[in-house]
């Protein structure tokens, strides 16, 4: 028997419905009725005068709401709208319309040598960092983007690909290819990660301390900062921000930058403007600078 928990996010605006199953492996974010042609029970939402947006993803339903009515007062309504549906239907989608309807559309970065590709699939739990072909054998779709000769670089994380050109080529000439590629690949129903791909370690650096794995209550609060201010900044530029270390005796926090951010003109403002600001306002006193060790 299906069932169906309600749980409060951090805004206000948004709910989730998480159900007892798995609803889809891809990831949907619906704007409208007309976007919902895949779900008539998403099309239901949408009859509903307070409904804005609606997420559906994994294992559960979130909604965003107009600031018209407070939560309280629907949700039950709603959460008794899915489980009728779902006792009289296999699945939220039409399988053949899931399957057909990926997307992928390209952003800009702050990063002119990259580009992100967005689909409403979800590609990996795990952040993926690749810099060559040799890297990319246990992650067939980067493989097959590393066969054309523009893409230097591979970034991979929750539903999106950040691609780094080489310099020589032109965004306008090379835009349409990439974003054709990944969608086909993707309907092809490929593997995009392989089983047996494992993420490589951070190489061991010459500074000392520099790597040191810490686990230490200011650790603890600088991961958290990062976690819930700084990564989905740094993810909408399709980028990443890796915690290494801490060291108490110079107040330093140690990072890597990722996709996006490696090799960024303005890196070097977003560490110091940004994420080194963030940490000393949040936690201060702990922490003296910020450095990127790549």
């Amino acid at each position: 028997m299906s069932k169906i928990k309600i749980e409060n996010t951090n805004s206000p605006a948004i709910i989730k419905f998480v159900f007892n199953h798995i609803l889809t492996q891809n990831s949907f974010e619906y704007n409208s009725i007309e976007d919902a042609n895949n779900s008539s029970l998403i099309q239901k939402l949408f009859h509903l005068p307070f409904v804005k947006k609606v997420y559906v993803t994994a294992n559960f339903i979130a909604i965003e709401k107009f600031d018209i009515l407070e939560w309280k007062e629907v949700q039950q309504e709603i959460k008794d709208m899915f489980t009728e549906y779902i006792s009289h239907n296999e699945s939220i989608f039409s399988k053949e319309k899931e399957k057909d309807n990926i997307e992928v559309y390209a952003e800009g970065t702050p990063n002119p040598n990259v580009q992100k590709f967005v689909t409403n699939k979800l590609l990996s739990n795990t952040i993926i960092e690749l810099t060559s072909k040799a890297d990319a054998k246990e992650v067939p779709l980067a493989l097959e983007l590393f066969e054309f000769p523009f893409v230097k670089e591979v970034f991979i994380s929750n539903n999106y690909v950040s691609i780094q050109k080489i310099q020589e080529a032109d965004w306008f000439e090379i835009n349409t290819k990439i974003r054709v590629f990944i969608r086909e690949y993707l309907q092809s129903d490929r593997r995009v990660v392989g089983e047996n791909y494992r993420a490589k370690q951070v190489p061991t650096g010459s500074k000392k301390n520099a790597y040191t794995p810490t686990n230490d209550p200011t650790s603890k609060e600088i991961i958290a900062v990062l976690e819930e201010y700084i990564k989905p900044a740094v993810a909408g530029d399709g980028g990443n921000i890796q915690f290494l270390s801490y060291i108490p005796e110079t107040k330093e926090v140690n990072v890597v930058l990722q996709g996006a951010c490696n090799g960024c003109p303005s890196s070097t403002i977003t560490l110091k403007n940004g994420i080194e600001a963030t940490l000393k306002q949040l936690l201060p006193g702990k922490i003296e600078c910020v450095n990127a060790l790549n």
